[in-house]
């Protein structure tokens, strides 16, 4: 069996940041890797799944909602993959920076957080997601398109 792009990386050189994990035509893949892999505390769960909520509900109503593809969680809780089809490099960057920033700011209601609306409605952090928001916005705050290649 192949083994997948996402598994031929160093986790352990890996450090906070965005970058660009595979390229599927016109669909690029980013990884938006908030804590080093391997390395205790990991993102929280309510905290994670309230940050999907809103960087989806808030990339998805962005000027290039009909770019983005998906925005999700990794499994080993240190970040998230976010799928866009034709925009440049330096506009993705951008409207994470955007999002992140609408995330720390955010105050209200969470979209999506009723039974009706979501499969674990009850685990939900605002608190967190804004706090994990704040801190990642200052990793990102000068990032450019040459920081998007991993470090490894």
């Amino acid at each position: 069996m192949d083994r997948i792009a996402s598994f031929c990386i160093d986790h352990d050189k890996l450090v906070p940041g965005i970058y660009i994990s595979r390229i599927d035509g016109d669909i690029v893949t980013y990884d938006i890797r908030m804590r080093r892999p391997n390395i205790p505390p990991f993102l929280e769960n309510a905290a994670l799944h309230t940050l999907e909520h809103l960087f989806a509900t808030f990339a998805r109503n962005s000027q290039w909602k009909d770019h983005v593809i998906y925005f999700g969680p990794m499994g080993c809780r240190t970040g998230c993959y976010f799928l866009v089809r034709d925009m440049k490099e330096s506009d993705v960057i951008q409207l994470i920076q955007q999002v992140f920033q609408q995330i720390a700011n955010f105050e209200g209601v969470v979209p999506g957080t009723t039974a009706v609306e979501c499969g674990n409605y009850l685990e939900h952090d605002l608190a967190g997601a804004k706090k994990e928001a704040q801190e990642f916005l200052s990793v990102i705050a000068c990032w450019k398109e040459e920081n998007l290649k991993y470090p490894c």
